[in-house]
């Protein structure tokens, strides 16, 4: 909350949260999401409360019951006695669709691999394994066709990354409300161009390509290989970032980077002063002037 909005809301309390107590969703399928979570997976049932309806004349009887998924947090169902599931709620395979969805945390790798070796031991079939920018994560579904994942925090959120989340969502911000008065908005490209520039305002005059990486771990191979390729320059801009200039392009291979797909296409997400001309599975090139 910035000094403006404190102004605005001189009443309102300050408040805070101590983590997630639970999630809730409705299931279809009471024996098997029972079995799936305190059978397979062991996780306690620690609740559960019947119902009459809930005063409407239109609510089912019901029963809500809950598993301890650790340090205080649950995962809730819902079963709605006599209904069936509408096509509306149907669980696809759409990535929009698979946005929502439980992440629980373990404290290392070996926990995480750990949980691998269980689920698949119980027959479980494993979607993935991936290794975002800051999380390591498995994922798999449930009888509901759910989404679960189980991740580990490779690191823990910095300053810097407070600070670079505030830049890109601002700047996105912008350009949702851009669009609400006609103009468009359909790549994540002037994202990170608008945020190149809230984040270095006296930016090189742009005859070179640059982008701007966080400096840290996991995007470091993107200022190595920078730094060992003729014609680039790497200037540490004191807030956190790395710019890269080119000479006038950037290119960069990913097997050379040795990334990762998941971190592959979040490599620009530190911000770009100048357009994209090519971004695939294999390469990235980046050269001066506006998107066209």
């Amino acid at each position: 909350m910035n000094q403006s909005t404190q102004g605005a809301h001189a009443n309102v309390p300050v408040v805070a949260l101590h983590g997630v107590h639970h999630t809730a969703r409705p299931t279809w399928k009471l024996a098997e999401t029972v079995h799936f979570y305190r059978d397979l997976l062991g996780l306690p049932l620690v609740h559960a409360i019947s119902a009459k309806g809930w005063g409407p004349d239109n609510h089912a009887d019901f029963l809500h019951f809950f598993f301890d998924s650790g340090n205080g947090s649950t995962i809730a169902f819902f079963y709605y006695i006599g209904t069936e599931r509408p096509d509306w709620l149907t669980v696809r395979e759409h990535y929009q669709d698979r946005a929502t969805h439980t992440a629980w945390r373990v404290r290392d790798e070996a926990e995480l691999l750990q949980w691998r070796q269980r689920v698949e031991a119980v027959g479980i079939p494993l979607r993935y394994q991936i290794r975002h920018e800051v999380i390591e994560s498995i994922y798999f579904n449930d009888p509901n066709g759910y989404p679960i994942e189980i991740t580990w925090q490779v690191r823990p959120f910095s300053d810097a990354d407070k600070q670079d989340a505030a830049f890109t969502i601002d700047s996105a911000i912008e350009l949702e409300r851009a669009r609400e008065k006609g103009a468009a908005f359909a790549s994540i490209e002037p994202v990170w161009q608008r945020k190149a520039e809230r984040i270095e305002r006296a930016a090189p005059n742009g005859e070179k390509a640059s982008i701007y990486v966080l400096d840290v771990p996991e995007f470091a191979p993107l200022i190595d290989v920078a730094r060992k390729t003729a014609g680039y320059q790497t200037t540490a801009i004191g807030n956190g970032y790395v710019r890269i200039d080119g000479n006038p392009t950037l290119q960069f291979r990913r097997k050379e980077l040795g990334f990762k797909p998941a971190v592959w296409y979040g490599a620009l997400t530190g911000g770009l002063a100048g357009s994209i001309r090519q971004f695939d599975m294999d390469a990235l090139v980046v050269a001066p002037g506006d998107a066209q």
